[in-house]
């Protein structure tokens, strides 16, 4: 980095509604070029108290709690309103930070990421926070209402890879009437910063959103054990989500995980091999292939692996790879040389465990964190490049002689995040989709995450679901509240313990 930490933006916190600082400071590198892109306040265990005490007495004030729907989802259009005016900083900023391309920055990460806020507005309205129950006669004359209420403080964790989709846990949090804390990945804070910001200005009550920083060994850590946050939701590897579920469960608290995928994108024979060719590939190279739901294992009956492969080297050799401020490039950096050497330790795997690298492509020279699109073949699902998330454009191509050894294939990992399968008939694919454990099944397609439907994990890809009509059952309390309506002493059930008075 050569860039002076005078020249470049700086991010505070944003906790009580007021922005917070701190002498120490995290320095946000572009991963394209390895120059600071920007600072951010590194905050502690005790900026996380500070937030969730704010959070807390927010919602014992009641502003927001206590709001219509219709208030809180106006209040959320308008951050909505300001993000939209907002789009193209957004966007710069995000690209600069987090690596991803431009069109994909516009496309998915933002642009994607404020549509789904708005649903979540949307559904504010819609939701039934209160239902009337039925007319009961025994054992007494009684009616109740079931309500669901605002849990409290809720927390959420969100990873470097898609730090805006922290609305996936805010939206609901706020349409139900939540107070929020938030903690961003420290490589990827400033666009989350910014969306405070957004809210700050569109008038949300001191308190109800807050933004700390830091590092998840330590503020993540505080955040799923603290006893005043009720709730805590999750994005990120599965390894870190197994102990966020144990410091959850110290005192008990609602936990909804997203955690880590090894997508099997099933081809059966007759796919649309003109589209399904184009559609491997931007399974498992979109952003990069960082994004927990990418289809890395490509499986192939062999009556096509060599015609498939063949044409899929073909059109990977089209993809440019460069500068993601550039519109013309389809394929940025990786996040950051951790991360790439976590990647390049899986290529070097690769031969060793018996896989060919039928592909790869080139990257550019000088600095910036570059891995090349990379297709191996010859895999087999008991090598650990086929069970483990290598979380980089890696693609690892496997063969299977019936639909039924395919399904297998599919299942047989401790992932269950998504698959997709190809077919012209729709019937056959529905029929290979029930079979397969997998939260999101996609026929003919990939990475559509729609905010009218569910996303989740089966098996150890989470727990709970984000997104869809119900994505605020996760995020509010049931409660029953029984209604006596017979005035008849002999139709009330009290002298099962006290003794009816005489005469």
């Amino acid at each position: 980095m050569t860039a002076s930490t005078a020249s470049v933006p700086h991010f505070r916190m944003y906790i009580g509604g007021q922005w917070v600082d701190t002498d120490d400071r995290y320095e946000l590198a572009n991963p394209a070029n390895e120059q600071l892109v920007a600072t951010a306040a590194r905050g502690t265990v005790e900026h996380a108290d500070q937030a969730v005490a704010a959070a807390l007495a927010a919602h014992r004030r009641g502003e927001w709690r206590n709001a219509t729907p219709e208030e809180r989802a106006a209040t959320m259009t308008r951050i909505v309103e300001i993000l939209n005016e907002r789009m193209d900083e957004l966007v710069e900023l995000h690209v600069a930070e987090n690596g991803v391309t431009i069109r994909q920055a516009m496309a998915f990460h933002v642009g994607y990421s404020i549509s789904h806020l708005q649903y979540f507005a949307d559904l504010a309205r819609s939701y039934s926070f209160e239902s009337p129950g039925p007319m009961l006669g025994y054992p007494t004359m009684a009616t109740g209402i079931t309500r669901r209420e605002p849990i409290g403080v809720v927390a959420g964790i969100v990873p470097w890879n898609f730090p805006l989709l922290a609305v996936w846990k805010l939206g609901p949090a706020l349409a139900a009437g939540n107070c929020v804390v938030i903690k961003p990945d420290e490589k990827t804070p400033a666009t989350l910063l910014e969306l405070a910001r957004a809210a700050h200005d569109a008038g949300l009550p001191p308190g109800v959103l807050n933004i700390v920083t830091g590092e998840g060994e330590e503020v993540g850590k505080r955040l799923s054990a603290h006893p005043d946050v009720r709730k805590i939701a999750f994005t990120g590897s599965t390894a870190v989500g197994r102990l966020i579920a144990q410091q959850a469960a110290e005192n008990v608290k609602k936990v909804t995980l997203e955690l880590g995928g090894k997508g099997p994108n099933i081809i059966l024979p007759d796919a649309d091999l003109d589209t399904a060719v184009d559609a491997a590939l931007f399974a498992f190279c979109l952003y990069q292939g960082q994004a927990c739901e990418s289809g890395t294992r490509l499986l192939l009956p062999d009556s096509l692996h060599d015609e498939f492969v063949g044409r899929m080297i073909e059109r990977a050799k089209a993809i440019k790879v460069g500068d993601p401020a550039d519109f013309d490039t389809d394929m940025g950096p990786i996040i950051s040389a951790e991360q790439k050497a976590r990647i390049e330790s899986y290529l070097e795997l690769a031969p060793k465990e018996g896989a060919t690298v039928a592909f790869q492509g080139e990257v550019p020279e000088g600095p910036g964190h570059w891995v090349p699109v990379t297709i191996l073949t010859d895999v087999t699902n008991d090598m650990r490049i086929a069970q483990e998330e290598i979380f980089g454009p890696v693609l690892c191509v496997l063969r299977y002689s019936d639909v039924q050894e395919a399904i297998d294939i599919a299942n047989d990992t401790e992932y269950g995040l998504s698959a997709g399968v190809w077919s012209e008939d729709i019937d056959a694919a529905m029929e290979v989709a029930r079979q397969i454990d997998s939260g999101t099944v996609w026929i003919n397609d990939w990475h559509m995450v729609n905010a009218l439907y569910p996303f989740g994990g089966f098996k150890q890809s989470g727990m709970g679901r984000e997104l869809g009509p119900h994505a605020l059952d996760e995020y509010t309390e049931e409660k029953f509240v029984h209604v006596d309506l017979s005035r008849s002493r002999e139709r009330r059930v009290y002298d099962l313990v006290v003794p009816a008075e005489e005469g």
